[in-house]
């Protein structure tokens, strides 16, 4: 049996044979006497500032993970930048593929995006029911196997860069 269902028992315990001695006990001398003669409150005491530690720890938690999510946002949009600056001047020079001791970078032609010029000229099967959204992959999809769909085009593809490590 762990401490705080032992004191908890004992708690009982006295309460009830203490009641049952003297029935004309007030609730507050009553409350003060088991108090004096059982550790429940301080248990509970222990049991109420670890849960203040821990809720303390849960905030400053919060505050770094918040804190190390922006570093990652912004290490991410660096990384997004660095590999579009990349991409850019192979495109340029024609390069098709990079080796180096520790990765190999390659071009390889993208797909076609889909491109909306006019929303209101894309035909209803198009659009899914209840709150106008776009079936944006449907549309794409279709366009891309050839047909002439009002409102809709594809874009020109853009060369893709693929970085392995391995």
């Amino acid at each position: 049996m762990d401490q705080l269902t032992f004191a908890t028992t004992t708690y009982r315990a006295i309460r009830d044979r203490i009641r049952a001695q003297d029935p004309q006990i007030d609730e507050q001398t009553l409350a003060d006497t088991v108090e004096g003669l059982t550790d429940l409150h301080e248990i509970l005491q222990a049991v109420i500032r670890a849960a203040l530690a821990d809720e303390a720890l849960a905030r400053g938690l919060k505050c770094r993970i918040s804190d190390m999510q922006c570093r990652l946002d912004r290490l991410e949009d660096r990384a997004s930048k660095r590999r579009q600056i990349a991409k850019d001047v192979m495109v340029e020079l024609d390069l098709k593929r990079i080796t180096a001791p520790d990765f190999s970078a390659s071009l390889r032609p993208g797909l076609p995006a889909l491109v909306v010029l006019n929303e209101d000229a894309v035909p209803s099967i198009y659009w899914q029911p209840g709150e106008p959204r776009l079936k944006r992959q449907v549309l794409a999809s279709d366009l891309k196997e050839g047909a002439e769909i009002a409102g809709a085009t594809l874009s020109n593809p853009e060369p893709v860069l693929t970085v392995r490590t391995r």
